[in-house]
């Protein structure tokens, strides 16, 4: 894909926050997402708070290039609020019993269907369907961008796989990135920082090693060129202050 996509995940899960469970959900997809060529814009772990939900849909919805994977909620349990909020959000309320989510839950839980599972597919207006390896009760999505997976990862990483694999193989817009190690402390380096243009991103990371401070200075865009030339103005002021630094091979 040649265009700009920023990808948001939302872990859904009081549990999570109290300690009671691990989260699994943001290693797996953000090891899916550099697989790709792709990155996180941000990730959010929220408790199961409809108010909160809606916010951070919302936040989400309003980015024009947003693309998220949302964990959690689409259950027939009373504390299910996904589906419903969704539905608020991205469909201005409407809702409808999807014909072929109600057809897999009647054939997966025959007459133990009703009268909670089949609430399951009652989903926000023109939803699609995504696969269930585990039990065949879809999670869904909408516009081709917004997906709702359940908060179980046997269930949820093979949606989330089944939904790059359609929309979002590969990013086609490749990062440059250079990096670099420089014996000296951040402070040093600040003057050059302020000058680097916020269409390449800067990394400063400080480090201690034997008590000598050192910092690892790395740049990365799309545009090679502005990376090249912004980073060949580190290497220069630290050849110009006889500080020593060590060039990294580093590609992501």
């Amino acid at each position: 894909m040649n265009k700009k996509v920023n990808f948001y995940s939302v872990i859904i899960g009081t549990e999570l926050l109290n300690g009671r469970r691990k989260d699994a959900h943001f290693s797996f997809l953000n090891e899916q997402l550099l697989k790709r060529g792709w990155r996180h814009k941000a990730s959010f772990v929220i408790e199961d708070d409809t108010t909160l939900m809606e916010n951070i849909y919302n936040l989400i919805k309003a980015d024009e290039n947003s693309v998220m994977f949302s964990y959690g909620g689409i259950g027939s349990t009373p504390d299910d609020y996904t589906r419903e909020v969704a539905g608020k959000v991205f469909t201005n309320g409407k809702m409808e019993y999807n014909r072929e989510s109600k057809r897999l839950i009647e054939k997966q839980f025959k007459e133990e269907a009703y009268p909670h599972r089949i609430h399951m597919a009652n989903l926000p207006l023109n939803a699609k369907l995504l696969k269930n390896v585990v039990n065949n009760v879809p999670g869904f999505y909408l516009e081709d961008r917004f997906f709702f997976t359940p908060g179980f990862p046997s269930m949820s990483q093979a949606m989330v796989i089944e939904a790059l694999d359609k929309y979002y193989t590969k990013n086609l817009l490749q990062r440059y990135r250079k990096t670099l190690t420089a014996q000296c402390s951040e402070n040093d380096l600040i003057n050059i920082m302020k000058i680097v243009p916020k269409e390449v991103e800067l990394s400063s990371l400080p480090r201690m090693i034997d008590d000598r401070k050192m910092v690892v200075i790395s740049l990365s865009s799309e545009n090679k060129l502005l990376v090249e030339n912004y980073f060949q103005k580190f290497v220069d002021f630290l050849e110009q202050t006889s500080i020593e630094y060590i060039l990294e091979d580093i590609s992501k």
